[in-house]
């Protein structure tokens, strides 16, 4: 579906978790030594791999079935965040393909960067430590504009980063929230349906102007704007 929105374009920005990054196993580890330590018995990954891309409310919705409203909700976030703290780089992968199309993107002389809703505590010694991040021209986390995503200005803010317009970026990302993000930017949309898709998720739903089942697909449908 390439076409106008992929023409003219000068960097490719990019969500995290379940778009660059596997963190799945991480943040369940998090989460089931949160389970374990009050004695109950762990659960499988796959029961917090749909969940990952919601962060904190994903993993304690699946390990104890609480919402935010939950009365105990902001402790129980604390101390899953200083679990994976401890242990975000142990399990957590690149997806495959993915140092492939970055290193494409550097040869053909594109900007990328990243934009998540994860926090800058966690973003940034978590990037600092794979060496993917060391060519990206931008990182901004969910705390370093006032808003987060849906909302546009993280993706405005890392476009200024690079030195561009909104509309010389294209933003790739596997949830609903990246593709509102973008289009409110101004910016060519792709959905990454490898990511973090619950069963009920219909990316072809979200308005995204185009949708890649692999990382290399991102870099056929630049090739033929």
């Amino acid at each position: 579906m390439a076409g106008l929105p992929f023409r003219n374009i000068r960097a490719v920005l990019f969500d995290l978790d379940g778009t660059l990054i596997d963190s799945a196993p991480d943040l369940g580890a998090a989460a089931d030594k949160m389970r374990t330590d009050r004695g109950l018995l762990p659960l499988p990954l796959e029961r917090y791999r749909p969940m990952a891309g919601a962060g904190a409310r994903g993993m304690l919705g699946v390990a104890f079935g609480i919402s935010p409203e939950h009365p105990e909700f902001l402790a129980l976030r604390e101390e899953f965040f200083t679990n994976y703290e401890s242990c975000m780089t142990e399990r957590t992968t690149i997806f495959d393909g993915v140092p492939q199309l970055v290193s494409r993107l550097v040869e053909c002389r594109m900007a990328w960067g990243v934009v998540t809703n994860k926090s800058a505590r966690f973003t940034e010694p978590l990037t600092r430590k794979l060496p993917l991040f060391t060519t990206a021209g931008a990182v901004v986390s969910g705390d370093t504009t006032p808003h987060a995503k849906p909302h546009p200005a993280p993706l405005i803010e890392a476009a200024a980063r690079l030195g561009l317009a909104p509309g010389e970026c294209i933003y790739v990302g596997d949830d609903e929230r990246d593709i509102v993000a973008g289009l409110a930017a101004g910016m060519g949309t792709v959905a990454a349906a490898y990511g973090y898709l619950g069963a009920t998720t219909q990316p072809a739903e979200w308005g995204a102007h185009a949708t890649i089942n692999s990382p290399a697909g991102l870099l056929q449908l630049l090739e033929s704007a």
